[in-house]
């Protein structure tokens, strides 16, 4: 009897566990699998200057659960410190800021780990430190920075082709910068929902149009609670049919012709029902102009096809084993593998599942036909088969971030680029009065560039630097005004304005060691007095 009991009962639900709570809204954004890169990284800070905006950055990768961290810092605590640092209070004067910002920010997530260098006053050696600790992930440092320190980061970020992320915070001014390990391929873009959508309506497969003729045989006999509820998928493949019978079996592809098709869809819609009109069949008359599209390639994965890897160990990591398979698949059928998600719509729910289905089997089977392409050439065996089905139903989105184009890990500042950058962006400001666009951030970055080494420096050695690096730019009005702004700082941070940019790094940072949704590419310039962003490619 009791066995019977127990066969009837339903099976226990298990809530969520103690570390799905935690991180809830975080794993909503990026999953268990960006969740485990983040677990599994391992971070290093060189602090430098007043340290405020390095140390509100880790704050902000501390509290999703980056895995361990490193600060390098070599500042004693002074009374400076505690008026721009929130990590540090009186009990700290005198000690190590490192140490001191290291087990205050471990407070804030026991399951992070955490260590700092130097263990003693006047015994830094950033070279010793990289090359006895674990692998980093990924490499920050803050401005201004000695030119020593700076080429073993670049040495380091080099050889173990390591992300670097530098960032600059004086006064009300700050900038940040990711410096990419040459291509910088992201698959797991995030794009909004309404785009993912491909419903190849103009290169259906046999079991859809199959589908779509069974619910629409004799489509003018159905009843009105049928015909109300056909799925808009089905309304638009058999109404091209249609059309394409008195068009000698062409498309509806020119706007004109849309209209047309539009048109003649709505013509179809039933009016003379309790409800004076059909839903189903104005999400199909809504659908025409961006579904009823031939297939295209574009722009990102047209980017990672023509991309050419240099490196043996790149050319032979798993993302270019699939892009090539991917891109074979492609030259083969003239479109991309189906990404297999269907919109919600108007439509009976076992109908409406059916029509799931259909176009989940196929996503299923192009992905099975460009996993065995993979498979097929040296290493693709170890492939995860996941990832196969993640870089196809992501495939029109996928994202190429070739950073070598605007100065690697060892281009700190690109003279020639920055020039033609400079050259531009002054000539918009001429006219920006015109045409009501806001002015260029550049100078804010050329006068913060030209305190990288320098804790401080007057007005006038600032605008000499800047010369140095773009010729005629330390005339420009706005770059002098920059200048002085940043002479008046004196190397001095403002903790709100750090802790704004610390938020944005962070976000950054997180984007590249989980590899999810499109990091800036490659340079955040912040203005704190009138509240607004640039970003440039430099």
């Amino acid at each position: 009897m009791t066995e019977v009991v127990m066969e009837q009962m339903p099976p226990v639900l298990h809530g969520p566990t103690e570390k799905q709570r935690k991180y809830d809204r975080q794993l909503r954004l990026w999953a268990e699998s960006g969740q485990a890169a983040l677990e599994s990284a391992n971070l290093l800070l060189v602090n430098s200057g007043c340290g405020t905006v390095g140390v509100e950055t880790l704050k902000n990768l501390v509290l999703p659960g980056i895995g361990r961290f490193t600060i390098v810092d070599d500042a004693v605590v002074s009374e400076a410190d505690l008026g721009v640092n929130f990590f540090l209070d009186e009990g700290s004067l005198g000690k190590m800021r490192g140490q001191c910002s290291t087990e205050l920010l471990l407070e804030l997530n026991p399951e992070v780990h955490g260590d700092w260098y130097p263990k003693t006053k006047g015994d830094l050696n950033l070279e010793k430190v990289l090359a006895t600790s674990s692998t980093f992930t990924l490499i920050m440092y803050t401005n201004p920075i000695r030119p020593a320190d700076l080429a073993i980061i670049q040495a380091y970020g080099k050889q173990h082709k390591t992300p670097v992320v530098l960032v600059h915070s004086a006064g009300f001014y700050s900038y940040f910068r990711i410096l990419l390990p040459g291509a910088f391929p992201i698959v797991d873009t995030h794009p909004d929902e309404t785009a993912t959508t491909d419903l190849r309506l103009l290169t259906p497969w046999p079991e859809l149009v199959e589908f779509a003729k069974e619910l629409t045989r004799d489509i003018d006999s159905l009843d009105n609670h049928v015909h109300g509820h056909l799925p808009f998928v089905v309304i638009l493949l058999h109404y091209l049919d249609e059309w394409r019978a008195t068009h000698d079996g062409a498309y509806p592809l020119k706007y004109a012709e849309k209209i047309a098709f539009r048109n003649l869809v709505q013509s179809k819609m039933r009016t003379d029902n309790p409800e004076g009109g059909e839903e189903n069949f104005e999400e199909a008359v809504a659908a025409v102009l961006r579904a009823v599209q031939p297939t295209s390639l574009p722009s990102g994965i047209r980017e990672v096809f023509d991309y050419k890897p240099t490196d043996p160990q790149e050319d032979g990591s798993p993302f270019w084993i699939i892009a090539e398979a991917v891109k074979k698949f492609y030259e083969k059928h003239r479109c991309l593998p189906v990404p297999g998600n269907v919109p919600d719509m108007k439509a009976e729910s076992e109908v409406y599942i059916k029509l799931q289905n259909i176009y989940k089997a196929k996503a299923r089977q192009d992905a099975a036909e460009v996993l065995k392409m993979v498979q097929a050439v040296p290493g693709g065996r170890d492939v995860d088969p996941a990832e196969v089905g993640l870089f196809c139903k992501n495939a029109a989105f996928v994202k190429l971030i070739n950073a070598s184009a605007g100065g690697g890990i060892d281009t700190i500042l690109n003279s020639e680029r920055l020039a033609t950058v400079a050259a531009q962006e002054f000539s918009n400001d001429e006219m920006a009065e015109e045409t009501l666009t806001p002015l260029s951030l550049l100078p804010i970055y050329l006068a913060l560039y030209a305190t990288s080494h320098v804790e401080s420096s007057t007005r006038e050695q600032i605008v000499s630097e800047i010369a140095k690096a773009v010729p005629g730019a330390g005339v420009n009005q706005r770059v002098v005004q920059a200048a002085e702004e940043v002479a008046r700082a004196e190397g001095g941070e403002l903790h709100n304005i750090s802790a704004l940019t610390g938020g944005m790094v962070a976000q950054e940072v997180i984007k590249v060691i989980t590899k999810q949704y499109i990091p800036i590419d490659n340079t955040c310039i912040f203005d704190g007095i009138g509240s607004r962003c640039q970003v440039l490619r430099l």
